[in-house]
């Protein structure tokens, strides 16, 4: 009687010994990451007129085709690669109790990462773009405008709802209240883009937005004697 080693048993569907095939495309996840890694670099060395797709693909170590597969032109790269550079700022529109407090804990560390690297080219370019091509104009106000904005507008609902301002603010209006001022030294550079102003940018605004409607318009009224 001959003996022999015994078949190996497969294991029923579901064994928690046997692993689990992989979901999802970690390859496809790591080379879009390195693309948008490449992109930033490239831009912020070179400006958005001089980088091209061959330079980018060259840098990430991936094809052409791979980064067509996600972005069909070099400004929409250039719009995901800014905002995901500017998501790593530990910005966050946690509640600190305070409109003051929400507002400095955004836009502080946008203010000192926009400042230490020359973001400012990029963003004129898009802006040029936008102002150009209304397809790409509606790609930059979805994803690189609104996002921002939607950030600032739940701060200010919650200062609604912690009845620090008026119900009936215009929330739009406030945000570019503090959002035009920056963005008009980051481009023109005509003054220092820093921590002070920022604060000071915020107190200025708050003055008027905290102000109930009524108070406003009495004091517009002419004084009598």
């Amino acid at each position: 009687m001959t003996t022999g080693t015994p078949p190996r048993r497969r294991p029923p569907a579901g064994d928690p010994a046997q692993p689990a095939p992989p979901r999802g495309r970690p390859r496809s996840e790591t080379a879009r990451r390195a693309i948008l890694d490449a992109a930033a670099e490239l831009l912020l060395t070179h400006g958005l007129t001089t980088v091209s797709m061959d330079t980018v693909a060259e840098h990430a170590g991936v094809s052409k085709a791979t980064i067509y597969r996600w972005w069909p032109t070099k400004e929409t790269l250039a719009l995901d690669a800014l905002y995901t550079e500017w998501a790593t700022t530990p910005a966050r529109t946690r509640d600190t109790g305070t409109l003051r407090g929400d507002l400095l804990a955004l836009l502080r560390p946008w203010t000192r990462r926009v400042g230490s690297r020359p973001y400012a080219r990029i963003i004129a370019a898009l802006i040029t773009q936008a102002h150009t091509d209304p397809a790409f104009a509606t790609e930059y106000h979805q994803r690189f405008v609104e996002p921002r904005r939607d950030q600032a507008r739940a701060i200010f609902h919650r200062a609604i709802a912690r009845d620090e301002i008026p119900p009936d603010t215009n929330i739009e209006v406030a945000i570019d209240l503090l959002y035009g001022p920056l963005y008009h030294r980051l481009l023109h550079r005509h003054a220092p883009l820093n921590d002070r102003f920022t604060t000071d940018l915020i107190d200025m605004a708050l003055r008027g937005i905290q102000r109930a409607p009524h108070d406003a318009i009495a004091d517009a009224q002419p004084k009598t004697t």
